[in-house]
């Protein structure tokens, strides 16, 4: 059975979806953009500040399901611009060990919602 996960500590929904789904001890996380979930404004002053706060938005959904970026076993990452994937890299991987780091693509695409440059989504386990 699936059970609705939701933070007040991530941004609310903006259409027809939920931050994210438990079911059994799988969390499927819906895709995070740097939203600020106090303000629902983007951060954009940068694209490391933009993914800081969208890895600060799944953090929120993790510990909303008493989970941590430990229990990530998949990461999707889509960028609008491949040239900002080091910088990129250089947040994302302040958020896990190295050594147990989660499966992760990487994909860039044309445009995103809102126009952002980063969105993430996480599939984890308990």
């Amino acid at each position: 059975m699936k059970k609705i996960i939701y933070s007040q500590n991530a941004p609310a929904p903006i259409g027809p979806y939920s931050q994210a789904v438990m079911v059994g001890n799988m969390l499927y996380t819906s895709g995070q953009i740097a939203l600020n979930p106090d303000t629902m404004e983007l951060v954009l002053d940068n694209i490391e500040a933009e993914t800081k706060q969208v890895m600060e938005n799944l953090k929120a959904l993790l510990e909303a399901a008493e989970m941590s970026f430990e229990h990530v076993l998949k990461a999707t990452i889509f960028i609008t611009d491949m040239n900002n994937f080091a910088r990129i890299n250089s947040v994302y991987s302040t958020y896990f060990d190295e050594a147990t780091a989660p499966a992760r693509e990487t994909v860039q695409v044309a445009a995103l919602p809102k126009f952002v440059n980063i969105e993430i989504s996480v599939i984890a386990t308990k």
